[in-house]
């Protein structure tokens, strides 16, 4: 049987226990660097090829810090931008992921929502195995989600509340709520790729 949700989110709390402000920090600098892309791609519409170029090895990277907090692997700001390192993989696994997400979503929404679902984990074995290619860490993250869908569903339904109060505090509130439910995932992914 695998760890329940709630005490994997205890596990979270544990692991974020006297790293808050690091985590804090990092998910700052994280929403900075993407809403710094985001303005440039308004600014000149031509410039959206910057942000699919960047936002993958920043994901990838904001996963490694929130990896290195779950497992108390020395967790740095720095680790945000480690996504550069695995540059074409991070790159190609995001392109590859919104393009089948978005076929996907040409069916109907909710296929849509089950393949982002089944892909959620291919940056968590990307930040792992930096050697595997985008295909199979997708191929990967599918094979690791079969029968793990729902539970990571109720999973991140578990912060809706907290997001509503969130929104309550013009959206400073995720500056604390994002680490969480990242440090929550990544237990989620230890916990199922064993």
């Amino acid at each position: 049987m695998k760890t329940t949700n709630s005490t994997l989110t205890q596990m979270a709390r544990e692991s974020l226990e006297g790293k808050w402000g690091l985590a804090v920090l990092g998910t700052f600098v994280y929403f900075i660097v993407l809403m710094g892309v985001q303005l440039l791609a308004e600014i000149d519409p031509l410039l959206m090829i910057v942000t699919l170029i960047i936002s993958g090895p920043i994901a990838l990277g904001f996963i490694t810090f929130s990896l290195n907090i779950s497992r108390d692997n020395d967790p740095k700001v720095e680790n945000i931008f480690e996504g550069f390192q695995n540059f074409k993989s991070a790159v190609g696994a995001y392109l590859l992921m919104l393009l089948f997400i978005f076929l996907w979503m040409l069916l109907l929404i909710i296929p849509g929502i089950i393949a982002a679902f089944s892909y959620s984990m291919t940056f968590y074995i990307l930040a792992d195995d930096p050697s595997i290619s985008p295909v199979d860490a997708i191929d990967k993250s599918k094979a690791m989600m079969k029968g793990n869908k729902w539970k990571y569903f109720l999973l991140n339904l578990r912060f809706l509340g907290w997001a509503l109060l969130c929104l309550l505090t013009f959206g400073i509130g995720f500056l604390w709520l994002i680490p969480y439910i990242q440090v929550s995932i990544a237990k989620f992914y230890d916990d199922i790729k064993e």
